[in-house]
Formats: C-alpha cells, sequence, structure tokens
C-alpha cells in the first residue's frame, strides 16, 4: 500500500525550513487546512482529541507574535553553547542553525501563516507520566503537520522559544488559560528542491539493547 522509498525520502527531508522560506507567496488557507486534517489522525493518549490549532493570519497578530519571538530568541543567544566531543555532527551544525535562526527571528512575522497546536491542560506542576502524556498527545500532530506541509510544497520551522513568553502570546491570541502552546511553526512556500537526510549519528551509536550501554 506504501511505496517505502517516497516514504523515506519524506521522513528523512523534511527540514525545519528557514532562510528558504518563500514569503512573497501567499500560501491559501484550504492548504493549511489540508495539512491539519492530516495532523488530526496522529495518534492521542486515550483517543483523548484534546487538541486545537491556532492559524495567525492577521498581519498585526503576525507581527506581535513575530516580536514575541524575537524577544525570546535574543534570551536564546545569550545562552552557552552545548558541549560536544570532536567529530560530533552536532557541533557542524550548531553555527548554521544558529545563523538560519536569527534570519527567522527578523522574518517570523512575514509568514502569511502562523501555526500554534495546543492542547488542553496545563502540566507545569504535574508528574512526569501527566506531562508525557499532554505533550505526546499534540507533538505527535505537529510532526504530521510538518509532513503533510512538506508533500504539499510547504516550508516550515519547528520552534518553541515563544513559549518564554507564553502569556503574552495567549494575551494576543485570546487564548484560554487552561489550553497549552506547544510550538510555533511559520508556514510558507520554500524555495528550491535540494532537500536530503541530515548528518546525524548513527542509530547504533543511539540505541540501548535491554541494558542502558549496551550495543550491537
Amino acid at each position: 500500500m506504501i511505496d517505502r522509498d517516497q516514504a523515506d525520502l519524506l521522513l528523512t527531508t523534511t527540514r525545519s525550513v528557514r532562510k528558504r522560506l518563500d514569503f512573497s507567496r501567499p500560501v491559501p488557507d484550504e492548504l493549511v487546512l489540508e495539512c491539519i486534517e492530516v495532523a488530526i489522525q496522529a495518534p492521542t493518549g486515550s483517543n483523548a482529541q484534546g487538541w486545537s490549532f491556532v492559524v495567525v493570519t492577521d498581519p498585526a497578530k503576525r507581527q506581535a507574535i513575530g516580536e514575541i519571538y524575537a524577544k525570546a530568541f535574543a534570551l536564546y543567544r545569550m545562552m552557552p553553547d552545548p558541549e560536544y566531543v570532536a567529530g560530533d555532527p552536532r557541533a557542524a551544525s550548531r553555527a548554521g542553525v544558529v545563523d538560519s535562526a536569527s534570519y527567522l527571528a527578523d522574518h517570523m512575522h512575514e509568514a502569511s501563516h502562523l501555526f500554534i497546536p495546543c492542547i488542553e491542560g496545563r502540566v507545569e506542576e504535574a508528574g512526569l507520566m501527566a506531562q508525557a502524556s499532554i505533550y505526546g498527545s499534540i507533538l505527535p500532530a505537529a510532526w504530521s503537520f510538518m509532513l503533510a506541509a512538506r508533500a504539499r510544497g510547504l516550508g516550515t520551522a519547528w520552534t518553541s522559544l515563544h513559549l518564554m513568553f507564553e502569556e503574552e502570546a495567549r494575551e494576543v491570541l485570546e487564548i484560554p488559560a487552561h489550553i497549552t502552546q506547544a510550538g510555533l511553526f511559520p508556514v510558507a512556500y520554500y524555495t528550491g528542491e535540494d532537500f536530503k537526510p541530515a548528518k546525524r549519528l548513527p542509530a547504533s551509536a543511539l540505541t540501548h539493547w535491554n541494558t542502558w550501554g549496551e550495543t550491537r
């Protein structure tokens, strides 16, 4: 039923797109709704389906959310870089990511659509199981949205920095206090077609069999 090569291509080339977002081409609302229709087929804890999605197209509100994101990014830039061992591919990509993220911080508001996945409930003071359940019920839908967008020629970028100032975003968008925002995704057409799998550590280096530290 499924072409494995095409499925693997979609899964391995769905990147966070920042500098290559084409802000000059408006995205039809109907295309975004198609992606949400795909997203709500994702797994959800206890089949609760407590998700909701805020799509921001109003220019003034996009500007306000963009300013919140930029303020959070400025704080992020002051955080110390993580330390990696020599040869770790994550170290080589760090500078490029920060550079493209800086570009996105300056242009977030220019995306014709900003997509914010949300979930019912607050878990700040809850235990680990409740936190895992809440986020496990919305993050698969958010990833499905990214995949559906990629399949339709749209670029997205998974960001969460605006959550430093979640209450400010809530006020701008009039999101109820009992609703948790889980991210912020600019949505736009992208330029170029040369998406490829990213450099990652091999699965064997990240997999533990039966006991932590046991490899094959």
